[in-house]
């Protein structure tokens, strides 16, 4: 029963292991595609160090840093519990795929994704805004559907696709 209430409990709280990775990574070279962990709404931020706290705010403000302009959120996170539609800032679109974690994302999913960034890069070929993708964590769910974009619209080679999301993921800022 205790164990019952402690997971019931850590639905409420910040994602497991969320501390342990980086908030964004960098621009992936010859793409749009920046890599992120989910960035959490105040009520969650509140539960982690300032010094961790990881806002949509502090998103736009670290890729303003890299000398870029966010213009998609591709939310890939199979719930709504981190932050909410409404606290996108209206300077992005956004873009919810609920994807399941632990397993690969489905054809429905990969497809949904492949027609999301397609469709942003028509409506965006006169600027250099950027599409931020994220799950919980920024890393499996985010990076698969990165390198299947780049490899199956892209033609880009699938070791070089891993090579080139895996050494911009994971950099510390």
């Amino acid at each position: 029963m205790a164990q019952q209430k402690k997971k019931k409990n850590h639905k409420k709280g910040i994602p497991d292991r969320w501390l342990d990775y980086c908030p964004v990574g960098r621009r992936i070279p010859g793409t749009r595609f920046i890599a992120f962990k989910v960035p959490l709404k105040p009520s969650l931020n509140c539960q982690v160090p300032d010094s961790q706290s990881f806002s949509l705010w502090d998103l736009l403000d670290s890729v303003e840093r890299q000398n870029q302009e966010l213009g998609l959120i591709v939310d890939l996170t199979f719930t709504t519990r981190y932050y909410s539609v409404e606290d996108v800032p209206q300077s992005c679109s956004y873009i919810k795929i609920f994807t399941e974690g632990h397993r690969v994302p489905s054809d429905a999913t990969i497809l949904g994704f492949k027609r999301a960034v397609k469709q942003f890069l028509n409506e965006n070929q006169n600027n250099n805004k950027l599409i931020g993708v994220h799950c919980t964590h920024g890393l499996n769910r985010t990076g698969y559907l990165i390198c299947r974009y780049l490899i199956d619209v892209d033609g880009v080679d699938p070791e070089a696709a891993l090579d080139s999301a895996a050494a911009f993921m994971f950099l510390v800022e």
